[in-house]
């Protein structure tokens, strides 16, 4: 039974306002809080700060991914820097072994220049050959080229290099020959002051760099920086091809030779090349035959 005042099926306490008034409320706060965002711009404000406060929380969740893509990049990054580095590595040792050969090639064409113009006119046959051993010991002064019997070698052949004498052929094989050099113990070259014109003769000494002139007068016109030249006697070489200088003279009272020394023109111990040569026996200034 319903109570006495009331309706059926509501209640006495808890009625709430009606839809109306609250729409009329809600619409007026809307308003005023749109006026005062668009005055104060609170909207800016409270997003700005939402933001600051969800940094951290962004930074977090993105930092794994933004960690592993930093990795593989460097990853990928260092790789790539190695590989060309790698690679521009090769570029320069390829340009660096390529100028090598340019300068060898460079060297090679100026001795074998050297080579030719040092060669005087009566020259018939040369043939350039490359020193393939040395024996460069006191009792012996010795090279093994490269060119034998098969190239036209022959024993006596005359050698010379871009700067003067060298020696001769002592024995010949079927690719290869040994050529004794003027400054082996067992060699002796007809030589001649240039100065004076004497004639004398030039033994080797076992060193390189040195010629012993033991057969000279003590009291003979020779000084130091004398120029020495082939003689043309003894059937090998020419007369007046370069032969070296001389280096040193001591004169003793008691004694009847002096003491001279001379110094190679021919790189001795420095030639990678040397040439070989024939004159033409009909030709005037050819060698004198022994």
């Amino acid at each position: 039974m319903a109570g006495f005042g009331t309706s059926v099926g509501r209640p006495i306490y808890g009625r709430g306002p009606s839809p109306g008034l609250r729409f009329t409320v809600y619409a007026l706060l809307s308003l005023t809080l749109m006026y005062l965002d668009q005055r104060a711009r609170w909207s800016e404000r409270l997003r700005y700060g939402m933001q600051a406060a969800a940094y951290p929380v962004q930074v977090a969740v993105h930092s794994p991914a933004a960690a592993w893509h930093w990795f593989t990049d460097s990853f990928s990054t260092r790789s790539t820097l190695r590989a060309q580095n790698l690679e521009l590595r090769s570029q320069v040792n390829a340009l660096q072994l390529g100028l090598l050969r340019q300068r060898a090639l460079e060297r090679e064409n100026e001795q074998l220049r050297e080579l030719r113009q040092a060669l005087p006119p009566l020259v018939k046959k040369w043939l350039v050959a490359e020193v393939i051993s040395v024996d460069s010991g006191t009792l012996r002064q010795r090279l093994i080229i490269d060119k034998g019997a098969r190239d036209g070698v022959h024993i006596n052949q005359p050698v010379v290099d871009g700067f003067g004498v060298m020696g001769q052929v002592a024995h010949v094989g079927p690719w290869s020959s040994e050529v004794i050099l003027i400054t082996d113990p067992e060699h002796a070259l007809p030589v001649q002051i240039t100065r004076t014109g004497l004639r004398t003769i030039a033994v080797g000494s076992g060193n390189a760099d040195e010629l012993l002139l033991t057969y000279l007068a003590a009291n003979s016109d020779v000084r130091s920086g004398d120029e020495l030249t082939s003689s043309g006697l003894g059937g090998i070489f020419p007369a007046g091809y370069p032969v070296g200088h001389i280096t040193g003279v001591r004169r003793e009272a008691n004694q009847l030779l002096a003491q001279v020394r001379a110094e190679p023109q021919a790189k001795i111990d420095r030639a990678r090349e040397v040439m070989l040569i024939e004159f033409d026996p009909a030709n005037p200034a050819a060698p004198v035959k022994p």
